[in-house]
């Protein structure tokens, strides 16, 4: 065959079709957290299927065995769309957040944890050295030799470095730009499914975009504007614990039967499953829409229902809530206007 009768190259354009045809590269992490997040993944059931044709999943380490240096090695913004749970509790987590962040176009703070700080959360209240002296010092932990962490171990085969332990729990957006929230402990499946598909929508240009910020997967509104419990403005002369009433009226709001109810404050979207069922809302979709400090709207919600003048009588009312930090940001306090103890403020300006 002659030079002239050799057939052109066409390796551009079957690179630019295969560029095209490539499907957007999907990264879920998980930093500190439960896990419960990846579970919800998992109970989008058959959809699971569809998110694995719509999205090459780069990295997923709950399910595959996907390695850091991989996403290393990619470009900057490679990944479409990164899932992020769990809060930032070590360098480690921290520095993966910084990396997944610099590969991703979008970044999704992904449940309570990544949003709020969520039980993890808590922690704020102490300082690190409180939070490891109760982890490795008492009582209920079997640690006689009385080993306690290290950053840095020198083994035989060269330095070790363990994921140092942060003075403070940050929420994602504390740490990284964040895209996009979709909330809840975990988020409810059929949310998780309905945000992919406007993510995927729009990626498809059959869908726009949401706008940047976004809460997905949720409303705009509180818990009580979904549930269907009547609310008659009853003020209450105590409050009370779960266990402490035999059965609580199926019909009557529960924050109004005494019952610490979180729903005023919580944003709407989980159809208010808890209240259904005589359980309080305990907040895990968060902060409503509007709402600056979950914990102080609370508060206000709380007190709207009082029925005291005299600073005593609403002292005792008050002693029914036997953990105030737990109800008004069991959630919320990484992300509230606190943020911690100047235990915890304090340790992390020594650092």
């Amino acid at each position: 065959m002659s030079p002239a009768a050799k057939p052109k190259v066409a390796a551009p354009a079957a690179k630019s079709a295969a560029k095209s045809a490539a499907k957007p590269k999907l990264a879920i992490f998980g930093a500190a957290s439960c896990g419960g997040c990846d579970i919800a993944i998992v109970n989008i059931h058959e959809h699971i299927l569809e998110v694995a044709a719509a999205f090459d999943i780069v990295l997923w380490p709950t399910i595959l065995d996907g390695k850091y240096s991989d996403v290393e090695a990619m470009a900057d913004g490679e990944i479409t769309i990164t899932l992020v749970s769990g809060s930032m509790r070590t360098d480690e987590t921290v520095h993966l957040a910084k990396l997944l962040r610099r590969k991703s176009k979008f970044v999704v703070a992904f449940g309570s944890c990544a949003s709020e700080g969520c039980i993890p959360g808590l922690a704020n209240l102490s300082s690190s050295k409180e939070i490891l002296d109760t982890a490795f010092s008492t009582s209920s932990t079997d640690n006689p030799d009385g080993i306690r962490p290290v950053w840095e171990y020198q083994a035989p085969e060269g330095v070790l470095h363990l994921p140092e332990f942060e003075p403070m729990l940050r929420t994602l957006d504390q740490v990284v730009d964040v895209d996009y929230t979709i909330p809840g402990c975990p988020p409810e499946s059929k949310q998780i499914w309905a945000a992919l598909q406007a993510v995927v929508a729009a990626l498809n240009g059959t869908g726009p975009l949401p706008p940047k910020g976004s809460v997905l997967g949720a409303g705009e509104s509180t818990v009580c504007d979904e549930c269907a419990r009547k609310r008659d403005v009853k003020k209450i002369s105590r409050f009370v614990r779960i266990q402490q009433v035999a059965a609580f009226d199926p019909e009557i709001c529960l924050l109004e039967q005494g019952l610490p109810c979180n729903g005023p404050a919580t944003r709407s979207g989980c159809g208010a499953l808890c209240p259904a069922v005589a359980a309080p809302c305990i907040g895990c979709y968060g902060a409503a829409e509007g709402v600056v400090d979950y914990g102080a709207r609370l508060m206000s919600a709380y007190a709207s229902v009082v029925e005291a003048q005299k600073p005593e009588e609403i002292d005792g009312i008050l002693d029914g809530i036997v953990d105030p930090a737990g109800q008004f940001y069991r959630f919320s306090l990484a992300s509230s206007l606190l943020r911690g103890s100047k235990a915890a403020w304090n340790d992390g300006e020594k650092q």
